[in-house]
């Protein structure tokens, strides 16, 4: 704090006087006439003031001085457990570089401040305090320092420091999109594929046959184990002794155990059996090779199968599949729960169910409007009335929440989309969430009817006034296996199943601009 010019000479002047001398002077008797007595108090005041500015002015500079010594020693270990942690990554990092280029001089070289000794920074590592300069040794340019900042990410109100690197990487202090967020995912076998799982479409005779003729093919020249329905498995036994080696599950907790054993999925019919499939696996789920021998094929990319001439291009397909790599589509999944108003908290609830298009929450066979409350993370949405509400994955967007109005996006895509069903408000517009949020949808106590909510069609549930339906993004996806690539696939879907766009072509033979 500054001092005035009389206060700075008596600072000089009483320099040797402290704080505590000073107060015992003014309480002192001392003789003479009174004005003297009153400016020399006066004048000791002034001195017993500017100390204590000084003597505060000194501990606020110690305790800065001590902060900056913290910092600096905590920084320093940081910079000492980085060198320590990575020094094998970066020599061998330094190794490569020094084999593709011949001049390494050319490639910038980041200083650490703290020692001055150069150091190359991990790929996938965020170093804060590195500075940057020109590694050449004729360079004139001045060293620039790069402000030190850290993301961190929350899920459902609590911070994580672990680093999403393959949402986004930082170099040199700046953020940028991973390169393998924008490219196709592919799948390579690490070893042979060995059990494979094939589940068809029921009553279905030319399934039937291509089933038995897939399993003998699988069994005699890939020397593969097969796994089937137990329906599966009767139906074939019905036909030949042959397929006794054929196995099967007995119960649930068998089915449970299904990802343990089995290496890849086939599935031999429409959507509707790819659903079937990942609604068997409550976790991880197998890659799914899924065959179009159904009435839809948004999610079944590889060809029909139907005549016999196509007998041996499904031999080409598994031969492909099975000796790798493949292209494949994430199809990520919903995790629902049921929360009744007798639960004590929200983690006392129904089992989750998993799905991969939608749930859906309507009326029912009420003829009042529905009534819901949505909320997102601890955010109110909005209050829906009307028919219902669709809360679809990216894959079952080209489904129910496409004919209710909601927009067709790519199923790899990470999101939640959020459809009215006939809202009794024309400005009630489908939303699309990002895939991190929770989203909650309650029957409020003011509802004039309960409501019904369908897990992709299926496990229909009342939801009484109170209950809650709390829907997040499941961390298990479906890998399913793409014919070309999975923007490909998709496109040639739409095209295919929706004729999306599809209209004459204008004529040339009219008017023309002059």
């Amino acid at each position: 704090m500054a001092c005035s010019q009389s206060e700075n000479g008596f600072i000089s002047s009483f320099s040797l006087f402290s704080e505590k001398s000073v107060q015992e002077l003014l309480q002192s008797p001392v003789q003479g006439s009174d004005d003297h007595l009153i400016e020399f108090s006066e004048t000791l005041r002034t001195v017993a003031k500017a100390l204590r500015r000084v003597a505060e002015g000194k501990a606020s500079a110690q305790a800065e001085a001590a902060e900056w010594k913290r910092k600096y020693e905590l920084e320093r270990a940081h910079n000492l457990k980085l060198e320590n942690r990575g020094k094998s990554c970066l020599q061998f990092q330094t190794d490569l570089d020094d084999m593709r280029t011949n001049s390494p001089t050319n490639q910038p070289t980041l200083y650490n401040e703290t020692n001055e000794k150069p150091e190359r920074c991990s790929r996938n590592g965020i170093c804060s305090h590195e500075v940057l300069r020109d590694g050449s040794p004729d360079s004139d340019s001045k060293m620039i320092r790069k402000a030190s900042f850290k993301l961190s990410w929350c899920c459902k109100g609590e911070q994580s420091d672990q680093q999403k690197h393959d949402i986004v990487s930082f170099e040199r202090g700046n953020i940028t999109t991973a390169e393998r967020s924008s490219k196709q995912i592919s799948l390579k076998w690490e070893s042979s594929p060995q059990t494979v799982l094939i589940l068809t479409k029921p009553n279905s005779v030319p399934v039937q046959i291509l089933c038995a003729e897939m399993i003998r093919w699988l069994k005699q020249q890939q020397k593969l184990h097969i796994y089937v329905e137990p329906r599966v498995r009767v139906e074939l036994l019905m036909e030949s002794s042959y397929f006794n080696f054929v196995q099967t599950w007995k119960d649930e907790k068998e089915i449970s155990a299904l990802h343990t054993k089995v290496d890849l999925v086939l599935t031999l019919g429409g959507d509707g059996t790819v659903l079937w499939a990942a609604s068997m696996f409550k976790g991880p789920v197998p890659p799914i090779v899924p065959f179009s021998l159904g009435s839809l094929g948004f999610m079944t990319p590889f060809s029909e199968l139907n005549h016999a001439s196509d007998s041996e291009h499904y031999k080409e397909c598994l031969e492909s599949i099975l000796k790798g790599p493949i292209s494949i589509t994430l199809r990520h999944r919903l995790q629902c729960h049921v929360v009744r108003d007798a639960a004590k908290n929200e983690y006392e609830t129904e089992e989750p169910i998993l799905v991969l298009n939608e749930v859906t929450i309507d009326r029912g066979i009420s003829s009042f409007l529905t009534n819901l409350e949505c909320y997102c993370d601890n955010s109110f949405v909005t209050c829906v009335q009307g028919d219902g509400l669709i809360l679809s994955t990216t894959s079952g967007s080209t489904a129910y929440s496409l004919a209710a109005g909601g927009s067709m996006v790519h199923p790899q895509v990470p999101g939640i989309l959020f459809t009215p069903i006939c809202p009794h408000s024309l400005s009630f517009r489908p939303l699309i969430m990002p895939e991190h949020v929770t989203l909650r949808v309650q029957v409020p106590f003011n509802s004039r009817s309960p409501a019904w909510v369908s897990f992709d069609g299926k496990d229909r549930k009342q939801l009484a006034p109170g209950d809650a339906l709390v829907c997040s993004m499941a961390p298990w996806p479906v890998p399913t296996a793409c014919l070309v690539d999975s923007t490909n696939d998709f496109l040639r879907s739409i095209h295919e199943g929706l004729h999306w766009n599809l209209r004459k072509t204008q004529s040339f033979d009219g008017p023309r601009e002059s």
